[in-house]
């Protein structure tokens, strides 16, 4: 094995500056950037179950020309749909065959996203993978490089990241509607991974498992097995690992609600306040087992300034695990949120709503004109950009950041220490057996390129 080492207008201003900057950088290849915008792109799905066949329909107005799945019904399934389509089971023989694609639709299970994506760039192909975008911090760095480097559309699933909900609350916070934020709270309730069969129960766990299966299983007929683990070690077939999403709690194939969930709660703090990489990160939470990540736990990251914001602390919670303000009834109780504390009131949000607290100070609140364009679509803003050169909102560079900042919490639970971070090295200063967790371990023939 081998390892591997006035407010508003001046965020207005910043978000076109970002657009245009993120433009240059993020310019397609010279082949797909004269394309008429009505030539059909062709595009190769690696995953096509689950996830996959939603993210396949989500471009299915351009040409699906290959077609890369572990499983054998699962491929079935989707060759139902684009009959024309190349089925390949091993997604090393499919980048074998480039003339194939122009693009690539990566939603495999967490600990190939790399595999995957690091092949298409390498290729000079145009990438959307489902998130989380690795596996791990160091692969995040290589794939947010690499992608910097080709010049091709990247876009991370992080579709809620298109809403025009989203769009308001970052304007409310750029525009200073409740004051400085240094403060913000992020919280999910699923409690999925590592908890007592009776939690599992109570909290509607999907499986309940506490130790690695000493029994096999036999392997489902048509599945795949050893492709399945990729770059994860052996070990036998059980029923706990497969169909997803069960595998996500296992470190070996996935990083928990923290990664998952993470990437889609934690994009709207990155977002409206601009947060790249913390200074020093903090977790809490049962006991890290080896093998399995916790149904519940809580991350507490510090950000320096940034420009002219302040600093900021940012924490982060799961599964039965909230803030003190959330559980004293300080505010809604809403199931998720994140709650933006400033200094002159608060911001509670979620996917599909958000209301400025309290509300009678607000009742009169004068919101600021929209100024961050609406998108075209999370999957129509990449197939625009792959054949225009113009950008996506969760490319590589942004989402590169979004997902070192998850994973990071990860290790910071699982070395039990708070963690100085210095990115530029990627490491935590002060923790060398945090080097453990930001990179894996290979199986040969399963290397990032």
């Amino acid at each position: 094995m081998c390892r591997v080492g006035s407010r508003c207008a001046a965020s207005r201003r910043r978000f076109l500056k970002q657009a245009l900057a993120a433009g240059a950088a993020f310019a397609a290849p010279a082949i797909v950037r004269g394309r008429n915008l009505n030539e059909k792109l062709n595009i190769a799905g690696v995953g096509v179950g689950g996830r996959g066949a939603a993210n396949l329909k989500g471009v299915s107005g351009e040409n699906i020309t290959a077609l890369c799945d572990v499983s054998e019904a699962a491929l079935d399934r989707a060759q139902s749909e684009y009959p024309l389509a190349r089925r390949f089971v091993d997604l090393r023989e499919l980048f074998e065959h480039p003339q194939l694609f122009d693009a690539v639709v990566v939603s495999t299970c967490e600990h190939t996203h790399a595999i995957a994506t690091m092949r298409a760039l390498k290729l000079g192909k145009h990438v959307y993978c489902e998130k989380p975008l690795t596996h791990n911090i160091w692969e995040a760095r290589q794939v947010r490089l690499a992608a910097a480097r080709s010049g091709v559309a990247t876009q991370m699933g992080t579709q809620v990241h298109a809403s025009e909900n989203y769009r308001r609350i970052v304007e409310l916070v750029r525009a200073q509607a409740i004051g400085p934020v240094r403060e913000v709270h992020a919280w999910v309730s699923r409690a999925w991974g590592w908890q007592s069969p009776e939690d599992a129960q109570r909290y509607g766990d999907i499986v309940s498992v506490q130790q690695r299966p000493s029994e096999p299983m036999p392997v489902p007929s048509g599945l795949h097995w050893d492709l399945w683990l990729g770059p994860a070690p052996q070990r036998p077939f059980h029923n706990v690992y497969v169909p997803g999403p069960k595998w996500y709690r296992w470190w070996d194939f996935g990083n928990g609600t923290m990664s998952d969930l993470g990437s889609h709660v934690n994009d709207l703090p990155f977002w409206a306040l601009e947060l790249r990489a913390p200074r020093s990160v903090e977790a809490s939470g049962p006991p890290p087992h080896p093998e399995i990540a916790p149904a519940s736990m809580q991350v507490v990251y510090e950000f320096g300034p940034r420009g002219d914001l302040p600093p900021v602390t940012l924490t982060w919670y799961q599964g039965v695990n909230k803030p003190e303000i959330w559980k004293s009834g300080g505010i809604p109780q809403w199931e998720n949120g994140v709650l933006f504390v400033g200094e002159h009131g608060l911001l509670l949000a979620d996917y599909n709503r958000h209301v400025l607290l309290p509300e009678e100070k607000f009742k009169d609140f004068q919101r600021p004109e929209p100024s961050i364009p609406p998108s075209l679509g999370h999957y129509a803003e990449w197939i625009h950009a792959c054949k225009t050169g113009e950008p996506t909102t969760c490319h590589f560079e942004y989402a590169g950041w979004l997902t070192e900042a998850n994973h990071l919490g990860n290790v910071a639970y699982r070395t039990g220490k708070r963690l100085e971070w210095d990115a530029d090295s990627m490491r935590a200063v002060n923790a060398p057996e945090a080097d453990a967790y930001i990179s894996r371990e290979y199986r040969p023939g399963w290397e990032l390129v």
